[in-house]
């Protein structure tokens, strides 16, 4: 019996062996030149054809959503638009517009705006770290002889000011906040704020735009060019040394900051502000609008940030009696003499008047009774 099993077992091995030599013979081994080859890509596949030669490449797809366009029932002068057009903006790869415009975002705005701005903070920091407050007259704001500044000119200063640090602390927030805000507060609690800040933004934006008017009218004579200007500038006003360059009302770095910040880079900031906010009448507001007037938005702001930050330290902690002048509208004479001394030799002379607006009078004490 263990025999014949055994004879069955090898009867059936000899019997597989045979078989496999068989199906080799029978069917050779595949060649290159047998085998079919892949198709190769065309411009002209559809998105079938397309995915045998590439597979999950769907360039005919949406290339016929570009080109093609198709039924939509959604207002607006882009409906059935889903991808813009190639272009080419500066900083960007000749691509479609939305990612054009992301490349210059993230690529450029973001990493170097954010970059000037710290760098311009901590060389302010560096230089009052070394150098402390600048001047040696205190001013106490309230009692001096000579107006600086009207009341009608401290509400302009202040309405923009105000609506200027607001608008700066959410842009701020809303394009650096994830790298720097973000891991400190958590997401929800940080999508809140930016949602709340981005409400004040476009609030806040009109009240700028109309106070920084004001106050290009209000100031633009005392900001003229006048002699000594320039010596001025070649000193850096004497900032670096023991005393000032003499100056008029404002010195020359306070026309720059005039001309360049508040004139320029103001009115740019508003104008495209004004774009973004859908609030110029006339415009059709395509996506490749709102993408200019968003990288200009951006540009203008981080510069004009940059500006006010050296107007902000000066009016503030930088220079002594500089905060109170323009908190009360008053500086004494010895202020005067030496941080804009040309202004106060006029004033001397009589060739600009001391008080320019009405004296404030003071309240009748009430009669006694007896």
């Amino acid at each position: 019996m263990h025999r014949l099993i055994r004879a069955g077992a090898l009867a059936l091995a000899l019997a597989a062996a045979a078989g496999a030599a068989l199906a080799q013979t029978a069917a050779p081994p595949a060649t290159a030149s047998s085998a079919a080859a892949a198709p190769e890509p065309q411009p002209t596949d559809t998105n079938a054809q397309r995915a045998r030669s590439q597979p999950g490449n769907n360039a005919p797809m949406w290339r016929a959503v570009r080109d093609q366009g198709g039924t939509s029932t959604l207002p607006g002068a882009e409906k059935g638009v889903l991808i813009q057009p190639f272009t080419r903006y500066p900083g960007s790869r000749w691509t479609n517009a939305g990612e054009a415009w992301r490349q210059v975002r993230n690529h450029w705005l973001i990493p170097y705006g954010g970059a000037l701005l710290v760098i311009v903070t901590l060389a302010i920091a560096l230089f009052y770290w070394r150098k402390g407050p600048l001047g040696h007259t205190p001013n106490d704001g309230t009692s001096g002889p000579i107006e600086r500044f009207t009341p009608f000119e401290r509400a302009a200063h202040w309405t923009n000011a105000i609506a200027f640090v607001v608008l700066a602390v959410s842009g701020i927030v809303m394009a650096f906040g994830k790298f720097f805000l973000l891991p400190l507060i958590g997401s929800t609690l940080f999508g809140w704020l930016t949602y709340l800040l981005k409400t004040a933004h476009n609030l806040v934006g009109p009240l700028f735009a109309v106070s920084l008017v004001v106050v290009i009218l209000t100031f633009i004579r005392s900001n003229l060019p006048q002699s000594g200007d320039l010596r001025w500038l070649a000193r850096f006003g004497g900032m670096l040394g023991q005393h000032e360059v003499p100056s008029h009302r404002f010195n020359a770095g306070e026309k720059v900051i005039f001309w360049v910040g508040v004139l320029v880079l103001g009115l740019t900031v508003v104008g495209s502000g004004l774009v973004m906010d859908k609030l110029v009448p006339g415009l059709p507001y395509l996506r490749g609008d709102m993408q200019l007037a968003h990288m200009i938005h951006n540009t203008a702001a981080v510069l004009m940030m940059a500006l006010f930050i050296g107007h902000i330290y000066i009016g503030t902690i930088g220079m002594r009696g500089a905060y109170s002048a323009m908190r009360n509208g008053y500086v004494n004479e010895a202020w005067a003499h030496e941080h804009h001394e040309l202004w106060h030799e006029d004033i001397r002379a009589g060739r600009i008047p001391a008080q320019r607006s009405p004296p404030e009078v003071a309240p009748t004490p009430p009669i006694a009774r007896a």
